[in-house]
């Protein structure tokens, strides 16, 4: 899982940092530049806004505690990933803390 969240970290601050608080890029986007770069900045920017990141990863988290499953850990810790690094800091270490909880809960078939 390690892998992913690495990744998921990398492209966050790529996001972060050489797109979206990029000033010539952003300048160019708001001037009316349609190119893929401005697509995606403008993507990125409406799913911060909104929470998105945050509250998928609360979302996933919730199931994660209620039903453990590596998929449902794995999109959790992925979206608090891009959450804390994309501005979405209250609801992403919301969910990395039910993350944690999650782990230390008793397996189903231990005594």
């Amino acid at each position: 899982m390690s892998p992913l969240v690495v990744a998921a970290v990398g492209l966050a601050l790529y996001l972060r940092y050489d797109i979206i608080q990029n000033t010539p890029i952003g300048l160019a986007c708001e001037a009316g530049e349609q190119s893929l770069t401005c697509l995606v900045r403008l993507a990125a920017i409406h799913l911060f806004v909104r929470s998105i990141f945050g509250w998928t990863a609360v979302v996933a988290a919730l199931l994660q505690l209620w039903r453990p499953n590596v998929v449902t850990f794995g999109i959790g810790l992925i979206s608090a990933s891009f959450g804390l690094v994309l501005y979405n800091t209250r609801l992403s270490a919301l969910a990395v803390a039910l993350l944690v909880l999650s782990l230390a809960r008793a397996r189903s078939g231990a005594r």
